[in-house]
């Protein structure tokens, strides 16, 4: 399970694993999150889902997932039990083994809750030969005696559907309203006895349902009992997306409650589908199963509406006319404003691998952009000056630091390094792909980096050595200068540092279609020897 991805789907039923499986074919990054307690285990079986009747409901999950897996899905088990925002953009999605998960879209396929009769032993028989539904159960007990437990205005229209299905029909007023004479006048016409009194218990022979006990004491016997339940939607850790729950009617009354959505299943909240019985109540598991695909067909033409606008963004920036913008600053803040996030927000590797053993001290970042390097060294120990000329990268950076922990460890600061320096000496100078298209006086910006590293400290510049691979035109002319010839523009004094690292390597980037790439990259790491 990684950190991120572009879709979590919550909930493993039959809209979660339809809806998985469409972004998987799609080339979705997609991760299912499933408590593995479907509403239909108990059943024997899962009907009108065309070539796949009578078949065990646990054995079609195990189908789905095997399918969703094929495509690139990944499937774990455990519980949501919030999701949230996050200020860039996306959600963060928190487990209730306390991992936390993030991802650019939600598909929240969490089910409902059926809330029975209270009468005694009928929870126990839900699913089995207490059913709620005659066109998933119907048929199984065709011909059967058949009770329907009255428990709101919509039984007696209960009592008539089941009729379809056996000569032999009772209905229990229990607690449902007195029926008027038109409804009595259609029971009669249908052959539905009707029973007054309330239902006190079941009476159960051999595992079987063999009737309904009834308040004055007497026995109605019936093989099958039909019942409504109040349904619930599972919808609790949408709380804090801001989304509630509305009432859901049929025939003017309401059935339970719904997260309300759009055919597509697109809520109120940007980037939040639902599908299944979470927004239908009455969805079978074929619709549902339909409702997934649609939802996850709507999520992928979303990822890809942001992702053209973000490569439009992108390749206008990068073929533009750089030297329209008045300074550096409105340059990078119209770069930054782009999108919600423009780098990966994770720390750059080769930082990552030559700071990881020293010993944390002072360190000033330069050019660190939305902040992945200086909340990682904060977040290792270091108290770190963070500098760019970007005001909207800087106020991006200090939220995520805020998020991570380590606000009170990094002094952000604002500076076009072409005009001013931050002041004071550090144990770690770090410039890590200080590349800019605009005019950029990097030798003097480094040389200036240097003078700020204090005796024993270390000077890590890391930079590009060529265009990515997928780069076949340039948009602007470059040039990418080798670790020697970094060196050689720092004009350091003779025995008062040593080179510790100067190389080039390879790495792995995606291009701006998602595509693999590679790209070649060099970094010097320089220290100042004790006492100089």
């Amino acid at each position: 399970m990684d950190a991120k991805y572009d879709v979590v789907v919550v909930g493993g039923g039959a809209a979660g694993l339809s809806g998985a499986l469409t972004l998987g074919r799609a080339r979705r990054k997609v991760l299912v999150i499933d408590a593995g307690r479907p509403r239909n285990e108990p059943a024997e079986g899962v009907h009108t889902y065309l070539t796949r009747e009578g078949l065990p409901p646990l054995e079609l999950l195990a189908a789905g997932r095997e399918e969703v897996i094929g495509y690139g899905g990944e499937i774990v088990t455990g519980v949501v039990e919030t999701a949230e925002p996050l200020d860039g953009g996306g959600f963060r999605v928190v487990l209730d083994d306390g991992s936390a998960i993030e991802a650019d879209r939600l598909l929240v396929t969490t089910g409902l809750v059926d809330e029975l009769p209270d009468v005694p032993g009928l929870a126990e028989r839900w699913g089995r030969d207490v059913l709620h539904c005659p066109y998933c159960h119907g048929w199984e007990v065709r011909d059967q005696v058949i009770g329907v437990l009255g428990t709101g205005p919509l039984s007696v229209h209960q009592a008539l559907l089941w009729r379809q299905w056996s000569e032999d029909v009772t209905f229990f007023l229990h607690t449902a309203p007195e029926p008027d004479a038109e409804q009595r006048e259609q029971l009669a016409a249908r052959g539905v006895t009707v029973v007054e009194g309330k239902v006190t218990g079941l009476e159960v022979t051999g595992d079987r349902l063999a009737g309904v006990r009834l308040a004055d004491g007497r026995v109605a016997p019936c093989r099958a009992l039909a019942t409504a339940s109040r349904l619930t939607a599972r919808a609790g850790l949408l709380a804090g997306l801001g989304l509630e729950a509305e009432e859901q009617e049929m025939s003017g009354y309401a059935i339970g409650t719904r997260v309300p959505a759009d055919p597509s299943g697109a809520t109120s909240v940007p980037g939040v589908w639902v599908a299944g019985n979470v927004t239908n109540l009455t969805e079978q598991v074929i619709g549902a199963a339909a409702a997934g695909v649609r939802a996850a067909a709507a999520i992928n033409a979303d990822l890809i509406a942001e992702e053209t606008r973000r490569a439009v963004a992108a390749r206008a920036w990068a073929h533009g006319s750089h030297e329209s913008y008045d300074s550096d600053a409105a340059f990078w803040n119209a770069r930054y404003a782009q999108s919600a996030q423009i780098w990966s927000g994770n720390p750059n590797t080769m930082l990552v691998r030559e700071a990881t053993d020293l010993e944390p001290g002072t360190v000033l970042d330069l050019g660190c952009g939305e902040g992945a390097d200086a909340i990682w060294l904060a977040g290792k120990g270091w108290r770190v000056t963070a500098v760019d000329v970007s005001d909207v990268a800087l106020e991006r950076a200090a939220e995520h630091a805020g998020s991570a922990g380590v606000a009170d460890r990094i002094d952000w600061q604002r500076h076009d390094l072409a005009a001013s320096f931050p002041e004071g000496v550090f144990d770690l100078v770090s410039a890590c792909f200080l590349h800019s298209p605009r005019d950029l006086p990097r030798d003097e910006i480094l040389r200036a980096a240097a003078s700020a590293v204090a005796p024993g400290g270390v000077l890590l510049v890391v930079g590009h050595a060529g265009w990515p691979s997928w780069e076949h035109t340039p948009p602007f002319d470059a040039h990418f200068p080798t670790p020697r010839e970094v060196l050689e523009t720092l004009e350091l004094p003779e025995g008062e540092w040593e080179v510790q690292l100067s190389e080039e390597y390879e790495r792995t980037q995606n291009g701006p279609d998602g595509s693999p790439g590679t790209r070649m990259d060099n970094v010097l790491k320089i220290r100042r020897l004790p006492g100089r």
